[in-house]
């Protein structure tokens, strides 16, 4: 497999194959993120993706997942090829899934999208960040909530399963009220099949980190992550989505259905919060 720089995948596609169709990320301006600073975005040749995937024509996969960060930029035609090709070469994979940033989701009808489910495209990976406007103005997303919602729920009625990823922590202390309120709104109106929550990790030489060397943004402690994440899941009134808080940055590891799972989890960030029972942070990442 011919890889260019640093691969990124969700932690649900650890033992997927990783075929590289975009190289880095067409945005790659938000403040927090370091992941493809180090890459001149650029779209894979045809010829190359089916180099890397022909050279993969065997049956150990049963997942695929077409990254960087922007390979739902690609055009539907190429998209339906790489796809077929996949299936083509390799019997056993069951499900293939994409990164997309909100902002590429405006290339694709509904109707381009159910073309993609039929073919084989079966969930779809959001950094959806903050339903915040304010948070997401102060990182740059590139995209409001508003509209953010309006690709997002494109996704839903194509069919796809819709995995989208808040950050805790995102709004520094000032703004961390609005985030978790404004994210459980928007997600009550997207209403995901998964949602992840990731925790703020600085990266140094990034926007975000001169901020707060700068003392610009106040960032939270472990105990008001927890009451952030509180808040948040307080206000959601979702149905069977499925929630995962156990990526390496986290300082609690929680799991459910919401809304059906939702008073359980809410007690157990309480019994962490009054017991201090949470990972310190010199173990997160680790």
């Amino acid at each position: 497999m011919s890889y260019e720089g640093a691969i990124y995948r969700p932690p649900s596609e650890a033992n997927s194959l990783i075929l590289q169709v975009t190289v880095g990320c067409s945005h790659n301006n938000c403040t927090f993120c370091s992941m493809y600073k180090g890459k001149s975005f650029r779209i894979k040749s045809k010829e190359e993706i089916f180099e890397d995937i022909d050279n993969y024509s065997h049956d150990i996969y049963t997942k695929a997942f077409l990254a960087d960060g922007d390979a739902m930029l690609l055009k539907t035609d190429l998209l339906i090829e790489i796809i077929r090709r996949i299936r083509l070469k390799m019997s056993n994979i069951k499900r293939i899934g994409i990164y997309a940033h909100a902002n590429n989701l405006k290339t694709k009808t509904v109707d381009e999208l159910r073309l993609l489910k039929k073919e084989g495209l079966n969930i779809i990976y959001v950094g959806v960040e903050s339903g915040s406007d304010k948070v997401l103005e102060k990182i740059n997303k590139g995209i409001g909530s508003s509209e953010m919602k309006k690709q997002l729920l494109k996704i839903s009625e194509s069919g796809i399963k819709l995995s989208v990823m808040i950050i805790s922590g995102l709004g520094g202390r000032k703004l961390s009220s609005e985030h978790a309120i404004e994210s459980a709104k928007l997600l009550n109106e997207i209403k995901p099949k998964f949602l992840s929550l990731l925790t703020l990790m600085l990266e140094e030489g990034t926007e975000f980190y001169k901020e707060v060397q700068n003392h610009k943004i106040e960032l939270l402690d472990p105990e008001e992550i927890l009451l952030e994440t509180k808040l948040m899941i307080e206000n959601l009134d979702l149905k069977n989505t499925i929630f995962r808080v156990n990526h390496a940055s986290n300082y609690l590891s929680l799991e459910g259905i919401l809304n059906k799972d939702k008073n359980r989890i809410l007690r157990e960030i309480e019994v962490a919060i009054k017991n201090k029972d949470y990972i310190p942070e010199y173990f997160r990442r680790l």
